[in-house]
């Protein structure tokens, strides 16, 4: 059940000296330290200096030496900082911006209507021009658009998306956008459709859908690639601004335990993200961040796009990790590409089997171009079919001499979420070395949409993590934060439980031959997730490797019934980043 270990230094170092005044040496003693690190899983004391770890090992074996700054972590359970394998912290970091529309906030699509008009009436207040119909003259312009995030047909009472005729009831003169759950999906009413020219004989775009009512006319639900039609219309901030939320953003990382980041849809243009996390680096984002470019902004780069230093390395605090492809969509959206169909009241739904968005052939171009370029190329497949089309055609490349892939220091071929993986898709990528970047905290959050949408003996397959390892896969855990319909889309500790559990937020328990152990449940979202992201010397406490970690109220490794059922309750009390003390409660 353990994943494969990762090579590095380790072993007891005697005594240390004193490090330069930069950073005095440090020894945390008293703690229940899980490393993560196969040959020395459990730990009490640990030496650090310098950002890295000098020692680490049994109290009783320590000889931290004399000018050493003591720090007791006072018998609490400590882990390796969490590494974020698949995530989007710019839309994480919008999404405090915008309306909410998950529970508590929204729990039916008239609570949203009432909160677009809310936002309406504010906006209208600022700007002095009142609503429609109001009675009152206000001031002529445009007003901003109005956003909202985090819809859930499964989380609304209605059991539906709000349409644009609903939406139009919050707001009829500025354009609205929702963006569902699984950001596969928005919601828009119709002065959004006006402005971006849909109608009734617009044609569904390559890869996506205008969903359509009886009479043809387009209900403000749009799919995938179709979102661009209006999502390209929106004004953004300056990437000044950008740089700035991201760098607000990291205090809320933090207090979630997480030390290492990735964006898995970096952009090339209007603005290269690299140059934008690298301003947001300057201003105060502390994470490790590893960016994972669209396809269709390095398609046709040439092999000097991405300069070597940009490049995963130690010491790299933003880095260009990969090239990322959309083989399908959601499930909770319906437009991953399943076989058999999604499922109608409990039964398939015929010629509803979801989305294809890519072919062998451009399968192949990508990852040449990744292979070009130095980079990983990262696949989200989340259908039976996507999945197959990946790994199938993937697992034919030629490899290096020594292993599959063209690169060192974790996998070439990254596939993102693997919900519904076969056990020959999982034989395949096994042998291939293709890893799987999987979110329990999907099935955890949107088990409501999950069983609506694939009936319960599919549900229960999704995210096998158990059937995963047992394979040979190897696998790191991530939130595909904000992309998940919970208020806490970023903490681990929820995902964790689910893995663990295998019991979802209602209750229900999905899938239980599928549960692991917490311990490999977090070897899975720290050393495998720094393998898999290529961020080298992070994942682990050892020596020699970086001093992020995490100080927890609770000890989640101790034996209890009650332990793993409260994981979502856990609280970090503090997260340190080489060896400084970033967070505290």
């Amino acid at each position: 059940m353990n994943p494969p270990s990762s090579p590095g230094p380790s072993g007891p170092v005697p005594s240390h000296k004193a490090a330069s005044p930069a950073q005095p040496a440090r020894y945390f003693y008293n703690g229940r330290i899980f490393t993560a690190d196969p040959d020395q899983p459990e730990a009490d004391a640990m030496v650090v200096a310098n950002g890295r770890i000098l020692w680490i090992g049994r109290q009783t074996d320590a000889n931290p030496g004399t000018g050493v700054e003591r720090v007791d972590l006072q018998g609490r359970r400590v882990i390796p900082g969490i590494i974020d394998a698949h995530m989007h912290p710019l839309f994480l970091a919008e999404t405090a911006q915008q309306i909410a529309c998950l529970p508590p906030a929204a729990r039916s699509v008239g609570d949203i209507i009432e909160a677009v008009r809310r936002r309406r009436q504010q906006l209208g207040r600022e700007a002095g021009r009142p609503a429609p119909g109001s009675g009152h003259a206000g001031s002529s312009g445009p007003l901003p658009w109005i956003l909202g995030w985090g819809y859930d047909e499964g989380k609304l009472a209605e059991g539906r998306a709000p349409t644009r005729r609903d939406l139009d009831r919050g707001a009829s003169d500025v354009p609205v956008v929702l963006t569902r759950i699984c950001y596969h999906v928005v919601a828009v009413n119709s002065k959004a459709l006006e402005l971006a020219g849909i109608t009734r004989e617009t044609p569904d775009p390559p890869g996506g859908r205008i969903d359509r009512d009886e009479h043809g006319e387009p209900t403000g639900i749009l799919r995938e690639s179709a979102r661009y039609l209006v999502l390209e219309r929106i004004p953004t901030p300056p990437p000044a601004a950008w740089a700035q939320m991201l760098a607000d953003l990291s205090p809320f990382l933090f207090a979630r335990g997480i030390t290492g980041i990735t964006d898995m849809m970096a952009r090339r243009r209007p603005v290269d993200d690299l140059a934008l996390y690298q301003d947001a680096h300057a201003r105060g984002l502390r994470q490790r961040v590893v960016l994972y470019y669209l396809w269709e902004h390095l398609r046709d780069e040439p092999a000097s796009a991405l300069r070597p230093e940009a490049l995963p390395g130690p010491g790299q605090p933003v880095a260009a990790g990969g090239i990322k492809v959309f083989a399908d969509g959601s499930i909770s959206g319906r437009t991953a590409w399943v076989d058999p169909p999604f499922s109608a009241s409990g039964a398939p739904s015929p010629e509803d089997s979801g989305l294809s968005m890519t072919s062998a052939a451009e399968l192949l171009e990508a990852a040449a171009a990744a292979r070009r370029l130095g980079v990983q190329l990262a696949v989200h497949a989340m259908g039976n079919r996507a999945i197959d089309l990946v790994v199938n055609t993937l697992a034919r490349l030629p490899g290096r001499p020594d292993g599959p892939g063209w690169l060192d220091g974790g996998p070439s071929i990254r596939l993102e979420h693997a919900t519904l993986a076969s056990p020959a898709a999982m034989a395949v990528a096994a042998r291939a070395g293709i890893a799987f970047v999987p979110q329990p905290i999907f099935l955890f959050a949107e088990v409501e949409s999950y069983l609506s949408n694939l009936g319960p003996e599919r549900a229960s397959r999704a995210y096998a993590l158990r059937s995963m390892l047992a394979a040979g896969v190897q696998v790191a855990m991530s939130s595909d934060a904000p992309a998940t319909s919970w208020a806490d889309p970023a903490s681990p500790f929820a995902n964790l439980k689910m893995a663990v559990t295998r019991r979802a937020s209602h209750g229900m328990v999905l899938g239980p031959d599928e549960a692991i152990p917490l311990d490999v449940a977090l070897t899975l979202y720290t050393r495998e997730a720094a393998r898999v992201t290529r961020i080298p010397g992070t994942g682990q406490l050892k020596a020699g490797f970086a001093a992020d970690f995490v100080v927890l109220d609770r000890d989640v490794l101790a034996a209890g019934p009650d332990t793993a059922a409260e994981l979502d309750a856990v609280r970090v009390l503090a997260t340190y980043l080489d060896g400084e003390r970033v967070y505290e409660a």
